[in-house]
């Protein structure tokens, strides 16, 4: 079978690393030169909404998806006319704008903080008194890894976020005072069989997911697999989606969802029966879907900007190391490794390992 993916980054790399075992073959549409899955598959370079292009793209592929959640509408209504392009792109719809996503948790009965839609600096000044402050004011579109984002701790500070971010249609968000930021990885075949991976624990600094640990038994695991199952079918979702929550005390508030594999889950690679990966081919290509049970107590370290050296990396026991292939450059994922260990206490020394050399 042979598989489209728009978008050649890390994610669509690591599909068709996992794709290739199962006799799947990739094309990729995406603009950039040096894209990094453009070596295990066929790279169409071409703009997202160039007709020929993506005409060309659909003659060579039984089957659509994409690697990232903002993948033009045109793109998507062009490519899912011509080819099946799952997710379906209601997912994308749903995940593009976040207005339109904290209504569709609150219509699902998934609690949310408190928000508002906010078009000019008056409306951002009463969104930050109604709702109260400290809040967070959000592009409404294409924000990810801490960007398009403002923090408001006060009125002193509404004119700056409005300055720095008012030339686009924007949300005024509750700050929410948790305790841990989750993520639920959830993926659903055509047939609407579903399988849920553990609930991840995730750390962030400046904005960008910095490491992830699968919990086996988390107290919140029904809870979240219960708001996530409400999304896939809501949907008719195929594929992988992932959840991000807040914790407060015993209960999740929805953040956001990401309509495609997700960073939280590249520990699944390594750490769980069946990946992230494999698990969306699967349900895109119409096979069963794979066991997403943990094989061990494991944890993803991100690495930004740039790898520390490999021969000190891979000294560290059941350290698995995924790079991308992508020029180092400030901020930029540029691989993980995954790290397995016998029990928690070990893996807990072990990711402390990999982040000081992160950090050397």
């Amino acid at each position: 079978m042979k598989i489209g993916i728009l978008g050649a980054g890390q994610l669509g790399r690591m599909l068709a690393l996992a794709g290739y075992p199962l006799d799947l073959e990739f094309t990729f549409l995406d603009p950039a030169t040096d894209a990094c899955a453009a070596p295990l598959g066929t790279h169409l370079h071409a703009d997202y909404e160039d007709e020929s292009a993506l005409a060309r793209f659909c003659e060579q592929i039984d089957v659509a998806t994409y690697e990232f959640e903002n993948v033009p509408a045109f793109t998507a209504g062009f490519v899912g006319g011509l080819k099946p392009l799952m997710p379906h792109p209601r997912a994308l719809i749903a995940g593009q704008d976040r207005c339109s996503e904290k209504q569709l948790f609150t219509s699902l009965g998934i609690p949310v903080a408190g928000n508002v839609s906010v078009d000019s600096l008056e409306q951002l000044r009463a969104a930050a008194r109604d709702i109260g402050t400290p809040g967070i004011v959000k592009t409404r579109r294409f924000g990810y890894d801490g960007k398009g984002q403002k923090i408001i701790r006060g009125e002193a500070d509404v004119a700056a976020a409005w300055e720095s971010l008012g030339s686009r249609p924007l949300i005024y968000e509750a700050f929410v005072d948790f305790q841990r930021e989750v993520s639920m990885i959830g993926v659903r075949a055509a047939d609407g069989t579903t399988a849920f991976y553990p609930l991840t624990e995730n750390v962030h600094r400046d904005g960008i997911l910095r490491v992830s640990t699968p919990r086996a038994h988390d107290a919140l695991q029904a809870l979240a697999e219960d708001y996530t199952l409400r999304v896939l079918e809501h949907l008719d979702y195929v594929g992988v989606m992932a959840f991000e929550f807040f914790v407060v005390g015993d209960e999740l508030y929805a953040n956001e969802i990401a309509p495609r594999v997700h960073n939280s889950g590249h520990w699944t690679m390594d750490g769980a029966v069946c990946s992230q990966f494999e698990n969306h081919l699967r349900a895109i290509a119409g096979l069963p879907l794979g066991e997403t049970r943990l094989r061990a107590p494991c944890a993803m370290v991100n690495f930004i900007g740039e790898v520390p050296a490999s021969d000190q990396l891979l000294a560290i026991p059941e350290l698995h190391l995924h790079l991308y292939g992508k020029t180092p450059k400030p901020l930029r994922k540029v691989g993980h490794a995954n790290i397995l260990a016998p029990d928690h206490r070990t893996l807990q020394d072990r990711v402390a390992a990999v982040e000081r050399l992160c950090r050397s």
